[in-house]
Order: structure tokens, then sequence, then C-alpha cells
């Protein structure tokens, strides 16, 4: 009976984590990609007066490719045998790479939104970094940035060992655990003092002008996108940075279910977009609602053809 009961738990946590990393994907894949387009709708489209749209749009692309990393092979390697990052020497590189590429890249555009809040609400004119060109230039860098500190995949990563399998790691050095170390460095502490840091300064400005009643409006304007700010530096914390020191420092040949556990929590952070956006964020929450009832609201109308009589001139 003992023995029947742990073969049943065993694969229930196996299903587990077979087919919640799936779920992930679709859910995940499905939120984002709706959130990117009501960050299309018009009340987002005037970008030089909100750049900031252009941050959340990019976050929410990033955010997709993240699931499509070591949570992938979480599934594939249970359900179907086999892993990407294995399964040859072009996927091994791309998705080496995608795998650090994806959360660095996500985490640094958090920090600029954070930034770009401090800024707004400690100035009262506009910087040159909350400007929209300016905008457009930090998130092309953050890119560029991560691509060449994570270029590195591409060119060592990746080789066939004696036994014909693929070993991911470097002939020349190490990369894991060494760029786990790097990583919880550059995705998660070094992002998350900085938000911290940047959210604080957001809070004690927004507290100064209520009280000395300057610019009240934008103090409105501000304080939901810094609710949202607050809450999203938070679920950072709690749940993407135990996975990433337990991968750093702990990393063993097997995952364990506490691995499994830290790992679900990393990347159902990166769907959390759309929910968070949804309760605390009034605009998005009215752009959402009216594109899921537009069809009621606006049921399609047959609408006569009117005859326009163009008067014609005659000669004299």
């Amino acid at each position: 009976m003992s023995n029947s009961t742990t073969t049943d738990t065993e694969q229930t946590e196996s299903l587990f984590a077979a087919y919640y990393p799936l779920s992930l994907i679709i859910v995940g894949t499905s939120l984002n990609l709706f959130t990117l387009i009501i960050l299309c709708r018009p009340t987002f489209r005037d970008t030089k007066k909100q750049p900031i749209i252009y941050y959340m749009r990019t976050i929410a692309i990033f955010d997709i490719l993240m699931l499509y990393g070591w949570n992938l092979d979480h599934y594939l390697s249970i359900v179907h045998g086999f892993a990407l990052i294995t399964y040859s020497i072009p996927t091994c590189k791309i998705f080496g790479f995608l795998n650090y590429f994806a959360p660095q890249s996500s985490a640094w555009l958090r920090v600029f939104i954070c930034f770009d809040r401090y800024l707004i609400t400690s100035r009262l004119h506009r910087t040159w970094f909350s400007r929209q060109k300016s905008v457009l230039i930090i998130i092309t860098c953050i890119i560029i940035v991560f691509t060449l500190f994570n270029g590195h995949f591409f060119i060592f990563a990746c080789y066939y060992s004696s036994d014909g399998t693929i070993n991911p790691n470097a002939k020349l050095y190490g990369i894991y655990p060494l760029w786990d170390n790097i990583n919880l460095g550059v995705y998660n502490c070094v992002p998350f003092i900085l938000m911290v840091t940047f959210n604080s300064g957001v809070i004690y400005h927004l507290i100064q002008r209520r009280r000395v009643q300057l610019i009240q409006n934008s103090t409105i304007q501000h304080r939901a996108i810094s609710i949202t700010l607050i809450i999203t530096t938070f679920l950072f914390l709690i749940m993407t940075t135990p996975a990433t020191i337990d991968a750093a420092f702990f990393t063993t040949s097997t995952t364990g279910i506490l691995e499994e556990v830290l790992d679900t929590a990393l990347y159902t952070y990166h769907i959390t977009s759309f929910p968070i956006y949804f309760i605390t964020f009034k605009d998005f929450r009215r752009e959402c609602i009216m594109l899921m009832t537009y069809r009621i609201n606006n049921p399609q109308k047959i609408v006569p053809t009117q005859i326009v009589n163009i008067p014609m001139n005659t000669p004299n």
C-alpha cells in the first residue's frame, strides 16, 4: 500500500512537472500577445506622451521568449525524452543563448521603466531619458548589449562528446555553473536593487507632490502605474530570485522537486504582466474590456449607400 501511494505521488509530480510548463507556454503566449495587442490600441498609440509604452510592449515580447527556453525543455525532456539544449548543435547554441538573453533583457527593461517613472515624478520637465526617441535608443542598446554579452554561446558553446552526445558546455571553459553565477547578478541582484531604489524615489516624490498640491493631476496620473511597478518588483524578488540562486549555487545533475517548484515560480512570473496591468492599470483594463466586448456592443450594421449629387458645371 505504501509503495503504491509513493508511486502515485511520483506519477502526479512527474505529470505536473511535464504539463505545467506546457500550460505556461500556451497561457503565457496568449496573455502576452493579448497584452501586446492592447498596448497597440488607440489609447496607447500616443507614444510621444507615453514613451513608457515602448518598454511595456517590448517586455511582452521578451516574456514570450522566456517561455521557450528551459521551460519548454522541462516538458520535452519528460514527455518526449529529449531537450532542445542537447538535441543538435544549432538548437544547443540558440537555446543556450536564449536562456540567458531573454531574462536579462526582460529584467533590465523593467529597470528602465522604474527609472523612467522616477524621472517623471522627480522632475518638472521631461529629461532626455523620457523622450520617445531616447526610449527607442535605450531599448535597442539593451538588446545589443545582452546579445553581445551572451554571444559567446554562438562561438564556443556546444560540442560533441566522445560518446556522440552533445555537451552544452564549452571546450575552452566551463559555461555552467559560471554563467549561472553571473546571471544571478545580471538578471536578479542588480536589477532588483535598482528597481527598489527607483520605486522608493517614485513613492517619495508622489507623497511630496501630494503634500504641496503640486501638479495634482500628474500625481493622480502616475499613482496607478507606480502601484503596478511596486507589485511587479515585489513579485520579481519572490518568484525569480530563489530559482536563480538555486541554479547558481546548488545545481546538481538531477532535478528534484524543489528545483521544479522554483522553476515553476520563475516562469510563472513572466506571464503575470497581463493580470497585474488589468488589476492596477485603469487605462489598460478599460481597453481590455472594450476589446473583449466590442462585438457585443457594436454589432455589424448594414449602412445604406448614400448617393451624392455632384453639380455639373454648365457652360455659359
